[in-house]
């Protein structure tokens, strides 16, 4: 490797966390994401690109190209996905975090939040994340989406306009100045459900859930899940009661675990293999959204129960 492509090489270490978070929020898949990341050094290692005067908004110009071309080859698929879709769950290991772990902290990757970025088109959904998380100008998205500056500011606008309820992202600075700590010990409401999981107990289950609250289950035609959102504080609750009476030897352990930046549970079967993800979504003290991934091209990546 030549002096040149060794310095290129380094520049693209120190923004793989940052590519590994764009293509995440893009795609809401760690997998595809990864291989996003891989595509894009594989690339820059092949082509030896000289004289690039921004190398973060080069790199970032090949991760969004990889995926949006993703987006594009599985639109179809998305389109005819059997039940509610749900991103891939980003679970935090209990080893030491990685560089990819201290950035992603800086930033909200609810799954709240990625379910309303799936929202947007593919092209909306770029120019958001360029704008609103990066901090890009106009001129470098416009580059960057093959768009004009004045159109991508239009894309903008009517982005954040679509997803209103999104969280005001901090700036560059402020995420510099102030990281975002790692979770709080595990919050009341979620460790009286995990009890009342345990138990059996649906009436301290129902005191801890909202009355509206939703469940929404991917298992994306793979086993068996709710085709539909589950709403309602009660119905919730029979749902979980029933898989528990149905199939109440299916899953050996439960494991708190850190997923998508809060806290979620992870069941492993027999097998000691991931058999479902949740993760939840708080207001005002009670849980009111459950995320339950039970899709298993969508727990590949989540290793194995160790002893």
């Amino acid at each position: 490797m030549d002096e040149a492509n060794g310095a290129f090489a380094e520049e693209y270490e120190a923004y793989r966390p940052l590519l590994f978070g764009l293509a995440y929020r893009l795609l809401g898949s760690v997998m595809d994401a990864e291989d996003a990341v891989q595509e894009a050094y594989l690339y820059v290692s092949e082509k030896r690109p000289e004289h690039v005067g921004n190398p973060k908004a080069y790199l970032c110009k090949i991760v969004t190209n990889r995926c949006i071309d993703l987006l594009r080859s599985t639109r179809k698929q998305r389109e005819v996905y059997v039940g509610p879709w749900l991103p891939e769950p980003l679970v935090q290991e209990e080893e030491a975090e990685g560089p990819d772990d201290r950035y992603l902290q800086k930033e909200s990757i609810s799954t709240a939040y990625l379910l309303l970025l799936q929202q947007l088109s593919w092209v909306e959904r770029a120019v958001f994340l360029l704008r609103e998380v990066l901090q890009y100008e106009y001129d470098e998205i416009a580059e960057i989406v093959g768009k004009s500056s004045t159109n991508c500011r239009q894309i903008f606008r009517r982005a954040k306009a679509a997803i209103s309820r999104l969280p005001e992202q901090p700036s560059p600075q402020q995420q510099a100045a102030s990281p975002s700590p790692r979770p709080a010990p595990l919050p009341q409401p979620v460790e009286q459900f995990v009890q009342a999981l345990l138990s059996g107990n649906m009436g301290q289950l129902l005191s801890v859930v909202r009355a509206d609250a939703v469940l929404y289950s991917d298992g994306g035609g793979k086993v068996k899940a709710a085709v539909r959102p589950i709403a309602g504080a009660e119905r919730i609750a029979a749902y979980f009661n029933g898989l528990q009476t149905k199939q109440p030897d299916l899953i050996s352990r439960y494991v708190l675990s850190e997923v998508n930046r809060d806290i979620g549970i992870i069941g492993y079967d027999q097998d000691r293999q991931p058999y479902f993800v949740l993760s939840f979504e708080m207001q005002d003290g009670q849980i009111a959204s459950f995320y339950l991934v039970v899709n298993p091209d969508k727990l590949k990546h989540i290793a194995a129960l160790r002893d």
